[in-house]
């Protein structure tokens, strides 16, 4: 039996959660104690409900907590009513919500029926806190606290790090995340954190200690390569601080064997100074991988979401990155934006693929095409909702859009398939001997994959799951008919 569960549906097997370690870890000292007093629970989205709810149950938790996100939200759901009714009232643990799908809903939502408490914002403190008084005085706790929870912002300086943790099975297996700031300098109109327009800052020392720490640790297991994603949302923000991260990740990267570590970074385009491009300059291949938000190369529709748009410089800064540097670039564009149609997402999209394909270096790069998703809380959000930019939208997450003024339900459909192919066949690249023929590099792709994968699911009638030697001799047969 554990008092405290803290359990969430991850997206993958291999995506860990930080958020949930950082919980337990920050729990009072005789709170911590693993397989006694606290456990982290975590299940993937393709596991049965049937398996989640007896690991649960397994556990008889006192209390149990679950992190929601934009991703499990309805597997959480779905979770949450299966345990009530599989629990007798007298069984039924606390119930503590949190995670950032809750900061925004309405206190009406269908989930918040199920949770004693929720918790919006950070929770690191008022977890803590909240769990001690649950367990000393639980009638007392409610009158206290209530049920939604308000929490601030934390001080980073005061938050114990969650790195030892992660366990062996995670280094051996799984991504690994990594924070050094939190919170985003731009005002984005999509973006949940646009709210803040702040970033905090964990202290530099202490972090780069915690985080040798967590590399010696991954350079004990038999894995041959590991990757060290950072979820700071502009790492870039502070080029000085910047550097002095990529230094230390750099000496790391030359203390391995085989370059074993892979540091992912997003990054935003338009802060490269010099003393950050020689850095970039020196990582090894294999060793760096830059996540690059470009959204939209249409000025009139970044104007329209509050971002800052240089599309010359940021266009110039992927050349340089591509030219220069070993790191696989990681590049976004979203369709659906405000004011922006199919041709425009298009020219956009070849100007990004003429751009990174056009520079002679081997190093992958991946173009991922995303949807617009109407997120809780968010100005697009609010300009949907009043009829500001008329979008219709699914009102379940993730919140996607359907259709805009701009593009239409039948257009907008045609991306998402375009996406789900671009991805199996350009940024995986199973079949690296027909890429040329179907994306010839500095060319425009977009029509030609576009009439490819229309094709393809007409073939198939879906875009996922089709056996790997059957989509390549569909592909071969669509290219050279003869």
């Amino acid at each position: 039996m554990s008092a405290i569960v803290l359990c969430t549906i991850n997206a993958k097997w291999i995506h860990p959660s930080l958020a949930l370690r950082l919980l337990k870890a920050n729990l009072p000292v005789h709170l911590r104690k693993s397989g006694e007093n606290s456990i982290v629970l975590e299940f993937a989205l393709r596991q049965s409900l049937a398996e989640k709810i007896t690991a649960i149950l397994l556990e008889k938790p006192g209390i149990l907590a679950l992190s929601v996100s934009i991703w499990n939200h309805e597997a959480t759901l779905e979770l949450l009513a299966a345990l009530e009714a599989a629990l007798n009232p007298g069984d039924k643990p606390v119930i503590i919500l949190g995670g950032p799908e809750l900061l925004f809903l309405s206190p009406k939502a269908d989930i918040f029926k199920f949770a004693d408490y929720v918790i919006r914002g950070e929770g690191e403190v008022v977890f803590s806190e909240l769990c001690q008084a649950v367990m000393d005085e639980p009638v007392i706790a409610k009158k206290v606290y209530g049920k939604f929870i308000e929490s601030r912002d934390v001080d980073l300086k005061c938050i114990n790090s969650a790195y030892e943790l992660y366990t062996s099975e995670d280094l051996e297996h799984k991504l690994i995340y990594v924070e050094s700031s939190r919170g985003c300098l731009f005002n984005c109109a999509f973006c949940q954190s646009a709210a803040s327009a702040l970033i905090r800052e964990f202290p530099l020392e202490k972090f780069l200690d915690n985080l040798d720490r967590l590399l010696q640790r991954m350079q004990l297991s038999r894995r041959k390569q590991q990757t060290i994603k950072f979820l700071d949302r502009s790492f870039n923000v502070r080029p000085e601080r910047a550097v002095k991260i990529l230094e230390f990740c750099l000496l790391k990267t030359r203390e391995t064997e085989k370059n074993s570590f892979q540091f992912h970074f997003e990054m935003v385009p338009l802060v490269f100074p010099g003393e950050l491009k020689d850095i970039l300059i020196l990582f090894p291949p294999e060793t760096l991988r830059l996540e690059i938000g470009i959204q939209s190369l249409n000025k009139k529709t970044c104007a329209l979401i509050n971002r800052t748009s240089n599309p010359k410089k940021e266009l110039g800064i992927l050349r340089y990155l591509r030219k220069k540097t070993n790191a696989l670039l990681h590049v976004d564009l979203i369709a659906g934006l405000p004011g922006e149609g199919f041709e425009s997402f298009g020219k956009g999209f070849d100007r990004l693929w003429i751009t990174l394909s056009s520079a002679d270096n081997s190093a992958p790069f991946e173009i991922q095409p995303g949807i617009l998703k109407c997120l809780p809380g968010t100005l697009i959000h609010n300009m949907a909702e009043s009829g500001i930019f008329p979008a219709v939208y699914n009102k379940k997450a993730p919140y996607e859009v359907i259709s805009t003024d701009c593009l239409c339900t039948s257009s907008m459909e045609k991306i998402k398939n375009f996406a789900r192919f671009w991805e199996q066949i350009v940024n995986r690249r199973p079949f690296p001997e027909l890429l040329a023929l179907i994306v010839p590099s500095g060319k425009p792709v977009f029509n030609s994959f576009m009439d490819l994968s229309q094709k393809l699911l007409d073939k198939f009638g879906r875009n996922w799951g089709i056996p790997r030697k059957e989509l390549e001799e569909t592909i071969i047969k669509i290219i050279d008919p003869e």
